[in-house]
């Protein structure tokens, strides 16, 4: 199971041709070094995760903020009801947490290994089971459907912390983490969504299937599953059963994602590119099962570890590899050490030499 290096340390390489561009976007000077496009999208057949330096936000008033009621509200009570949880955890037994870990750390690859690294930037391929496996994870993470999340992942790497980024951090923490949730996309985000190149996750059977059945999907396995096994298996309260492996499991899950559009692209050094937010923040890589190394990975978003550091902090790459070993997994992307350091070198904060 070997690995698809690309390097920058020459004009031209097996991963493509490598250019220097300075681009603009208001007062932002962005320094990038790009692969040939065209060597790009022939090795994972989609380059709509790479910045677009030629876009600009429109003049004038920013358009009114639209609430959605529905999802202000059902939030609201989601976290009610995980604070309730909060205080049934003495009262809950061994097993019961355990499962709610475990369900924790499956929704969590669904989302990571699944609808991140695979669907949103083809950076290793699966196997028909493992796909399947990963997209009934995704829908016990209850974070959209692949082709939905994957479509949003891609429009914020295209135009990142712009009035096109979904959840940009330019407007702020809570905007950031949950509030992009509980009021209407920006138009600039619905046009650009718009106009990606989505053919191949319309043609990937697997997620379009799980978009079709998506609703009953998540009732299933998001809630009904893991509150109906400690009930049944173990004979826990059904009260217990439903609120720390369903609710306080899906609330935390949800925050860890959530913290890798807001505090990682705010909180944290950036040794791989000091003219982008994202950054590097441990914190949210422990919670996040590896996400957290955003400065390395809006740097270089087709490395399917999203990180140089291997398992560190990284149990998503951890179960890329083990999956590679079984025959599940191949051709996974990764950028070359001496790439890194290039980069490191040219537009890091300086922060690598430290440690």
């Amino acid at each position: 199971c070997l690995f698809k290096e690309f390097s920058s340390t020459s004009s031209t390489t097996a991963g493509g041709t490598v250019t220097s561009r300075v681009s603009r976007n208001g007062n932002a000077v962005t320094e990038k070094d790009l692969f040939n496009h065209e060597d790009l999208a022939a090795d994972r057949g989609m380059i709509d995760d790479i910045f677009d330096e030629t876009y600009r936000e429109k003049e004038g008033p920013k358009p009114p903020h639209r609430y959605v009621w529905r999802n202000i509200i059902l939030m609201s009570l989601l976290h009610l009801g995980a604070l309730f949880a909060l205080t049934l955890i003495p009262a809950a037994k061994i097993q019961t947490l355990a499962w709610a870990v475990l369900c924790f750390v499956v929704s969590a690859l669904g989302i990571t290994a699944g609808a991140h690294r695979l669907w949103s930037h083809r950076s290793y391929k699966a196997t028909l089971p493992l796909r399947i496996f990963l997209t009934i994870a995704n829908s016990m993470a209850f974070q959209n459907d692949i082709y939905e999340w994957a479509r949003d992942h891609r429009v914020h790497h295209k135009f990142s912390e712009t009035d096109a980024d979904p959840h940009n951090a330019m407007r702020g923490f809570f905007f950031s983490h949950i509030g992009w949730l509980l009021v209407r996309k920006h138009p600039d985000v619905i046009e650009k969504g718009q106009k990606l190149n989505l053919a191949d996750l319309k043609a990937d059977k697997v997620v379009m299937f799980q978009r079709r059945y998506y609703k009953l999907s998540v009732v299933l396995l998001c809630f009904t599953l893991p509150a109906v096994v400690p009930w049944y298996f173990w004979d826990e309260s059904i009260i217990i059963s439903f609120f720390i492996p369903a609710i306080l499991r899906y609330t935390i899950g949800l925050n860890a994602t959530w913290l890798v559009n807001s505090a990682a692209h705010m909180f944290g050094n950036r040794p791989y590119d000091q003219n982008i937010n994202p950054r590097e923040n441990p914190f949210v890589s422990l919670g996040a099962l590896g996400e957290g190394f955003h400065n390395y990975h809006h740097t270089f978003p087709y490395d399917y570890s999203t990180s140089e550091f291997g398992w560190r902090l990284n149990l998503t790459t951890a179960f890329i590899d083990l999956m590679c070993l079984l025959g599940l997994a191949s051709d996974r992307k990764k950028v070359s050490k001496e790439a890194i350091m290039a980069r490191k070198m040219r537009t890091g904060d300086g922060s690598h030499k430290s440690g």
